[in-house]
């Protein structure tokens, strides 16, 4: 898990939504609540094993206000970070509250396939000591390959907006079942455009589920579209300010768009970065500063839209695999 919780000011005069503020963090200050342990937060033994397996002892600070407001039964509107430890704040809670069996429980929508894998992954780890099932679904896969898996009926369900819709029109993925539904980084699925996408995934509920809803940032049509579907929400948000974790230092160059490349190479080769990941604006761009680097006789990987699925996947292995150093993505 990583750091802490959650960050936009509660409206005020607002009764419908109670708001639980985290306090501002000194950038010096560690991220993880040392105060609690995650047994202190009300989880099962056997989600505590899965926990304790991963290495973990003291929640973050979202960890430490997400996980027992979830537990209660309460929807959740959560600020935070990316590398915060936010796929634990809701995944832990919905190991503690299904029960093997109790297929279709949970729908988590992510904004991206990787996330999708991601997620899923993190979640399976916690839940080692448990034996729930969770399935990521996601385009790009053949349907025929996930068929099978969802045949056998997995409890959490990890998936894009747009496969789950596919999914759910064949009458593979039921919404009927769902007793808790998690929309993470909603601010990016928004972006992409999934609003309606989503609207018709939550409205096509019959039984409102308990919904929990993670974004880095809140903005009011965020919280529109959360209040529509929730009922007495707990808002958990921050005092700060920073979209950045705080044990993250950054740092910029300015330099001249011709030599960007020239400086990249010179950072990559005196800097010797155990890993590094250069963000490109286009696909294209990808491609031409991966074979740029390749050139230099620097081993960098492209990853973008137009790879093929089993392409994305091997790279993303080789990165988790620590088996790479230089990626650059669209």
């Amino acid at each position: 898990m990583t750091t802490s919780t959650d960050k936009t000011p509660p409206r005020e005069n607002d009764p419908s939504t109670e708001s639980v503020a985290a306090p501002a963090m000194d950038e010096a200050e560690e991220t993880f609540d040392t105060s609690k342990t995650f047994a202190d937060l009300g989880l099962p033994d056997d989600v505590l094993k899965g926990i304790t397996k991963s290495g973990f002892v003291h929640p973050t600070k979202i960890q430490a206000s997400l996980i027992p407001a979830a537990l209660s039964g309460r929807h959740v509107l959560g600020q935070a970070k990316t590398g915060t430890g936010k796929t634990a704040a809701f995944g832990l809670p919905l190991l503690a509250a299904i029960e093997p069996g109790d297929h279709f429980a949970s729908l988590i929508l992510v904004p991206t396939r990787e996330l999708a894998i991601q997620v899923a992954q993190e979640i399976k780890d916690l839940g080692a000591g448990t034996p729930l099932h969770v399935l990521p679904v996601y385009g790009g896969q053949r349907i025929t390959a996930q068929a099978p898996k969802l045949e056998r009926g997995p409890e959490i369900v990890v998936g894009t907006p747009g496969r789950v819709m596919d999914l759910h029109e064949r009458r593979m993925l039921p919404y009927d079942t769902v007793r808790v539904a998690v929309l993470d980084e909603v601010d990016r699925m928004l972006d992409i455009g999934f609003r309606d996408d989503i609207r018709k995934i939550l409205g096509g509920m019959k039984q409102r589920p308990q919904t929990i809803f993670v974004s880095a940032t809140i903005s009011p049509e965020i919280e529109k579209l959360a209040r529509s579907y929730m009922k007495d929400p707990v808002k958990i948000v921050s005092k700060e300010k920073s979209l950045t974790v705080a044990r993250v230092a950054q740092s910029w160059i300015n330099v001249e768009r011709w030599d960007k490349r020239k400086m990249l190479h010179h950072l990559l080769v005196h800097e010797t970065p155990e890993l590094t990941v250069v963000f490109c604006r286009t696909k294209r761009t990808v491609d031409d500063v991966t074979k740029f680097l390749n050139r230099k006789d620097i081993a960098a990987h492209a990853i973008h839209g137009d790879l093929i699925q089993s392409q994305r996947n091997k790279v993303m292995e080789r990165l988790r695999g620590g088996k790479l150093s230089v990626l650059v993505a669209s």
